[in-house]
């Protein structure tokens, strides 16, 4: 609702008046770039200094890196998935997990909390199996 009148909320949106309207294939790019380093195609869109900045714990709380970088680096938040992977979260968790370890980006809408770390373990298993 906005200003009383209701408003649709296209896939992805932006809930509770904040946050992006992105869709699923647009929230896979991201994961790409923040895979590659960045990097898009021969381009370097985002700092490899920044992305190292990005990638470290805050002294605050571990598991953040930058605003939207939950690391796993002690792997307590997934202990099925390597320590270097990383996600990034929006409300109702929708997610992005990149793996750089498996060279892998997955996008997960609206899946419960509890249910994240059995979905990767199974994720990675799948994906080594087809290596």
């Amino acid at each position: 609702m906005i200003d009383g009148q209701p408003v649709q909320s296209v896939t992805g949106g932006g809930h509770w008046g904040g946050g992006m309207f992105i869709n699923a294939y647009d929230m896979a790019r991201f994961g790409y770039l923040t895979l590659r380093r960045g990097k898009w195609g021969d381009r370097q869109l985002l700092s490899e200094t920044w992305v190292n900045m990005a990638l470290t714990p805050t002294g605050l709380q571990s598991p953040y890196g930058f605003i939207n970088y939950f690391l796993n680096t002690d792997r307590k938040q997934w202990p099925s998935a390597p320590g270097t992977a990383f996600m990034h979260n929006g409300n109702g968790l929708n997610m992005i997990y990149v793996d750089p370890e498996n060279d892998l980006v997955a996008v997960v809408r609206w899946i419960d909390n509890n249910a994240v770390d059995g979905f990767l373990k199974r994720l990675i298993a799948a994906v080594a199996a087809k290596s």
